[in-house]
Order: structure tokens, then sequence, then C-alpha cells
């Protein structure tokens, strides 16, 4: 067996606000592997200044992977332990070496089929007639839930944008999530979750900044809407570290990003704590081109997850590869009738 990596840099059709700043390029790499004439691919969605792998010598990180290609999935998973996102990238080449087709890592009546994943959409940061252009776009794409990140604009805009929402669409009609990426204080938190709890919201993700578990926790008893921890769940390591983080704050839901928590088993552990403990989750890409993302939905219809999905990215860049992935009425389907841009895949597996 053979391996390789390649840098690819995503270019938004838009610049895109987040909490974090406005994102205009997206720096992605693909893991290859080579064996008996067959290939599998992978990605490795590093996020830059929010990824726990976020460190100078990542693609030296990524060279050993190669290097060391003969260990197995399973071994490298277990030496790359403080890089998930190459945790991630070896799971998706294996499985995708091991497929009858590359990019059918786990076939379903998703790939066989075109049996939909109901998903959100997703509302950026902005100026408010920005934010109101999205939300009509969305809604009329026939998107029922709605996720719209919140904490980078004026917090009263905020509010009458979701305010208009409401007035026009009850709960039945749209499900509204927001996001505030830790935007909230200690000071204000609590105040501004009393404000959002008005507007019938299905949860907020990551109120406060991670690492302040005593203040989740008092935020997680006292919160007028569920809570779901994101940004939470980085560079917590082993099952036991875990435990602990779910047993001291006791949120309302968890946000699995196979990039960021360890791909496919990482995610599997945190969902076993989680059920055990009465918390709910879901699952969400972070920003990877189709083909991360086609590996994250795939593995995600197996999990027959009653909720709408976070998995509605691919369509955020310019030169993203062609993939079946579709999102239509807010459903995400993969239209086996359509093809894998070919030339390419070649010269990202040459």
């Amino acid at each position: 067996m053979q391996a390789h990596y390649k840098k690819y840099i995503l270019n938004f059709k838009r610049p895109s606000g987040t909490s974090r700043g406005v994102l205009t390029q997206k720096e992605t790499w693909f893991l290859i592997l080579h064996e008996d004439g067959n290939y599998g691919i992978g990605e490795c969605g590093i996020l830059r200044g929010l990824s726990i792998d976020d460190v100078s010598d990542y693609e030296e990180r990524l060279k050993w992977t190669c290097e060391n290609i003969h260990l197995g999935k399973e071994a490298l998973w277990e030496a790359l332990m403080e890089f998930p996102s190459i945790q991630f990238g070896v799971e998706q080449a294996f499985t995708s070496l091991e497929s009858n087709n590359p990019f059918v890592l786990f076939p379903s009546e998703f790939t066989n089929k075109s049996r939909p994943i109901a998903i959100n959409g997703l509302i950026w940061m902005g100026d408010e007639s920005f934010m109101h252009e999205q939300i009509a776009h969305k809604l009329s794409e026939g998107f029922k839930c709605i996720k719209m990140k919140i904490g980078a604009i004026d917090f009263d805009t905020e509010i009458a944008l979701l305010s208009s929402i409401r007035k026009k669409y009850d709960p039945s009609e749209i499900e509204l999530r927001v996001d505030a990426n830790g935007a909230f204080t200690a000071e204000d938190a609590l105040h501004k979750l009393s404000v959002l709890g008005r507007f019938s919201l299905h949860s907020i993700e990551q109120p406060v900044k991670q690492g302040q578990f005593q203040l989740m926790r008092d935020l997680c008893a006292k919160t007028p809407l569920p809570i779901a921890l994101d940004e939470e769940l980085i560079g917590v390591f082993g099952v036991t570290k875990k435990e602990e983080l779910l047993q001291t704050i006791q949120p309302q839901y968890i946000i699995l990003k196979p990039s960021l928590v360890g791909g496919y088993r990482g995610c599997k552990e945190w969902i076993e704590i989680a059920e055990r403990m009465h918390i709910g989750w879901w699952i969400t890409s972070a920003l990877e081109s189709n083909v991360g993302l086609n590996a994250i939905a795939q593995w995600t219809y197996t999990l027959q997850s009653p909720m709408p999905q976070g998995l509605g990215t691919g369509s955020l860049y310019t030169n993203n590869l062609d993939s079946p992935l579709t999102v239509q009425k807010g459903q995400l389907f993969y239209r086996d009738n359509k093809k894998w841009k070919s030339n390419l895949i070649e010269d990202l597996c040459i």
C-alpha cells in the first residue's frame, strides 16, 4: 500500500461571516491510498483557529501518516489522537479503498435509492439585509429547519430578525436553531438566553466560550431553551474525559463534527456516552469539500437520527468537487445518476 497527500484551497463564493471573523478561503488536505490498482481518498478538514490540530507541524504529521500507512487504520487512529482531522481522513481513506466504489463508503438507501437526510438551512452572519435575504431564500427552498449564526451583529437586530420569522412562521412550520459560537459573556449569557427563550427555539449552540465548565453547567441548569455543546467537545480525548465533561455540564444536546472530534470512532464514543445520560445529539459538517461531506453524510444516514442534521455546506465554494450530493426542499440527496468530477479527482489521486 502507498499513500500520499495533497493540499487544496477552497474559495468561498461569498465571504462568510462567523463570530471568529470573515472567511474567504478554506484550506483542506486530501489523503490518498493506492493498492493493487485501486485508490481510496479521505479529507483531513482542518479549520484554522478552531481545530485542536491547528499546529505548525500539521503537514509533518500528514507526511508521517503516509510513511506509516502500513500500521493500519486502528493503530494510526490511536497514534493520531491529537490530530482528529487526520484521524478522520485516515478512516475515510481506508474505508474508501476497501469499497467497491471509492466514493460509496457506506452503501445504503441513501446512496442507492436516493433516500434523503433532513438538514438545517444555514444562515451566515452579516448585516441585517443580508441575513433577511438568506432567510427568505432558505424558506423559498423548502427548509423546515433553519440555523442562524448570532453574535456578530447587534443583539437587538438579531432578536428583531427572529421576531420577524416567528410572526410569519410558528414552531410547527419552521424549527429555529441559533449558534452563538461562544459570543456571550458570563455577565450577559443568562439574560440573552431568557430573551431568546421567547421565540420557541429548538436550541442554542455554544452560548459562551468553551472551557468555562461551571458557567456552562449553571447555564444548562437554568436555561429556558436547550443548550447544545459544540466547540466544548474539541480537544477532549479519551472516553473518561468525555464522560467527565458531560457529567459536569449536563447539556441538553451535543453537536458532533467528525473532522474536529476524531472521525467516526470519536463521534461514536460521544454518542454512546450521551445516550447513556439521555443527552440528544446530531451530526454536523465543518466546511469540508464534497469529499468530506460525502463521507460524513453517508455515515450519518446509517445512524438513522430523526433530527435535521447540519450537512448542507457543499454549495459554499466556487471550486468544490462536483458530486452526486444535492440539496432539495431542505433535504440532502445522493443522486447516483450524477457523477464526481473525474478530472479533478484524477489530479488529486495521481
